[in-house]
């Protein structure tokens, strides 16, 4: 028998159900309805420009009335997500609803005098190119940015509080050299503020010249009008940078920049999800127990480090789909195609799984606490990471003209390789090299958990 599922309308994607409420801000932008309100602001600009240049003898309007053409789109909500919804199932073309939308509102607001005006001399794309600028700045701008912020912020607060906590590194896995783990997590700061950077002085491009590129309808219908300055200004006015030697679309090439710098980002914080997992693994960083939180269903002691895994994962979606925006969006058959349409339609998805992976890792950054005796005791059974300094002292005593030692290399190797050294063992090494004074109790002094050069410097 054939399960015929019977359930009410539900999201499909989880960031539209599960995990709703982590990414609402860039609904605000990024999806449907945001796209629209946005359209409709790029129509009702596009009139006010044309008519504060009194271009067809029209004259500009008044305050009072450019304030209440900007209402169109200040208020737009449900009533107007609605009326384009049921409009579109007739135009079957998203952007003519939005023109007839803006003339519909026009005439009840006693303008029908311009209304010929909506939409004058524009291509779809000249309309998209903008709304999409002005919603990916936006969105960027005032909700990926600041969450991004946040983790910066957790982690340079965690890199001041630990930069003196020593711990083991770990290169390939194996002990080595050790730091802090303050100086660790400094590094993540530093990656991504530098990308951070990047991404704020992005570039957000606009087209606003017609069918292909050209201004052909606009010097049909005024041939003295200087149409690639107007363009210009007006794009410009509206806070974007202006593309003016295009196909019939803008190129998209801000676009794959942006997209590949976010990835970028992904990626840095995709490898602190990981290692702070990894921590978390080693015991270094112990887990802040959420009251009536579950860790597995089955066995009541553990604290599982699902902020992590949930952002590793989702910085892998995000990062799959901006990689695929990135590759579809920098191609367009001769003067134009409509692959970017669609494409372009999942830019809040790969947002908002990054935007998602930001929240979890922010979250879990503050729920984790530094067992520095963890961290203290792995250090002491590794009394073996102090072979580097060891033998790179009697290089420059041998350079010096204090050791006559040949190849302190390969002396330290058959000390260490292979097997646990403990601190009476390097002691004992040590007291017996023929080294400076000077230098052999500078090497005595060391522990491992000292051995940890300007770290701590540098993570403050």
């Amino acid at each position: 028998m054939t399960f015929q599922p019977s359930l009410p309308p539900q999201p499909l994607s989880p960031l539209d159900g599960r995990y709703r409420a982590a990414v609402t801000g860039l609904a605000d932008f990024l999806s449907e309805a945001g796209l629209n309100r946005a359209r409709v602001e790029v129509e009702v600009e596009w009139l006010i420009a044309l008519t504060d240049r009194s271009l067809f003898e029209t004259s500009p309007l008044s305050d009072s009335d450019k304030e209440r053409l900007r209402a169109l789109y200040r208020d737009f909500g449900q009533d107007e997500i609605d009326w384009l919804a049921e409009k579109e199932a007739v135009t079957r073309h998203d952007v003519k609803a939005i023109e007839y939308l803006v003339r519909d509102r026009l005439s009840t607001l006693g303008l029908d005098a311009i209304s010929e005006l909506t939409h004058f001399a524009c291509t779809s794309e000249d309309i998209n190119s903008v709304s999409y600028a002005l919603t990916v700045k936006r969105a960027v701008e005032s909700v990926w940015l600041p969450a991004l912020d946040g983790v910066i912020a957790k982690l340079r607060e965690l890199a001041v509080e630990h930069a003196d906590a020593a711990m083991l590194s770990r290169t390939h896995g194996q002990p080595a050299t050790p730091s802090t783990m303050g100086k660790e997590i400094a590094v993540f700061a530093w990656r991504l503020e530098r990308v951070r950077d990047q991404i704020a002085a992005s570039e957000y491009l606009a087209k606003f010249s017609g069918a292909t590129g050209t201004w052909s309808a606009h010097l049909s219908a005024d041939p003295d009008a200087d149409w690639p300055t107007i363009a210009r200004e007006y794009v410009e006015g509206l806070g974007l940078g202006f593309n003016i030697l295009t196909t019939q679309i803008e190129s998209h090439d801000w676009q794959v920049e942006l997209y590949d710098r976010v990835r970028h980002a992904g990626g840095i914080l995709h490898n602190l999800a990981t290692d702070i997992w990894t921590y978390i693994s080693l015991g270094y960083f112990a887990q802040i127990p959420v009251a009536g939180a579950t860790g597995s269903s089955t066995m009541p002691h553990k604290i599982n480090p699902i902020r992590f895994e949930n952002a590793e994962a989702n910085l892998e979606l995000s990062g799959a789909l901006l990689g695929s925006l990135s590759q579809t969006l920098v191609t367009s058959r001769l003067q134009r195609d409509l692959t970017d349409s669609t494409t372009q339609r999942n830019i809040g998805v790969a947002f908002g799984h990054s935007l998602l992976a930001l929240d979890n890792l922010r979250r879990g950054l503050t729920e984790i606490s530094l067992s520095r005796d963890v961290l203290l005791a792995d250090l002491d059974v590794n009394w073996e990471v102090l072979a580097e300094a060891i033998q790179t002292v009697i290089r420059a005593e041998v350079v010096a003209g204090r050791s006559t030692i040949t190849d302190p290399y390969a002396l330290l190797k058959e000390l260490t390789r292979g097997h646990r050294v403990g601190a009476a063992e390097l002691a004992e090494f040590v007291q017996g090299l023929e080294i400076g004074d000077a230098a052999k109790q500078r090497l005595l002094a060391l522990t491992p958990a000292t051995y940890t050069g300007i770290a701590e410097r540098l993570a403050r």
